[in-house]
C-alpha cells in the first residue's frame, strides 16, 4: 500500500500561495507552485481547482490571471484542506462482507469501526488545530 500525498501537495501549495502573496505577489501560477512542488502545473491546477470548490483557492482569468488564496493562511486550517480533498476515511472496512459465520469475520466490522471512528477524530482535532500560517511559520522558523 502508498500513503496519498494529496494532503502534503496541498498544503505545500496554499503554505508557498501565502508567502508570495505576504512578498507582494497578487496571484500565483500553477506553473510557480508545481516548481516548488516538484510536480507537473496539470497536477496542481486540479488540486487548486479542488480547493477552488471549497472556497480556499480562487482563479483569475485574464490579464494577471493564476491563483490567489481564498481565505487569509490564518483563516485556513490543515482540517479545510482535508475535507476539500474528500478521499474518504484514512482506514476503510473490507471491500466485500467477511464470513459471518465465523468468530473473526462475524465480529471485526464493529470492533474496527469503533477503532477508526476514534481515530478519524483524534485526526480531524489535530488537523483543526494547525493553520496555513502555522505550517508557514514552522518553515520560516526552520529556515
Amino acid at each position: 500500500m502508498s500513503a496519498n500525498s494529496k494532503l502534503t501537495v496541498a498544503v505545500h501549495a496554499l503554505a508557498w500561495m501565502g508567502l508570495h502573496q505576504s512578498r507582494g505577489h497578487e496571484v500565483s501560477t500553477s506553473e510557480q507552485i508545481a516548481a516548488s512542488v516538484g510536480t507537473n502545473a496539470v497536477v496542481i491546477r486540479r488540486l487548486l481547482g479542488d480547493l477552488r470548490r471549497a472556497g480556499l483557492t480562487e482563479s483569475r482569468r485574464g490579464a494577471g490571471s493564476g491563483w490567489v488564496l481564498g481565505r487569509e493562511p490564518a483563516a485556513i486550517t490543515v482540517l479545510d484542506v482535508y475535507d476539500a480533498l474528500d478521499d474518504g476515511p484514512v482506514f476503510a472496512l473490507h471491500h466485500s462482507e467477511p464470513d459471518p459465520g465465523c468468530v473473526v469475520g462475524g465480529g471485526i466490522q464493529p470492533v474496527l469501526s469503533g477503532l477508526y471512528g476514534r481515530v478519524d477524530g483524534a485526526l480531524r482535532a489535530e488537523l483543526a488545530r494547525t493553520t496555513i500560517a502555522d505550517v508557514l511559520k514552522g518553515i520560516l522558523t526552520a529556515h
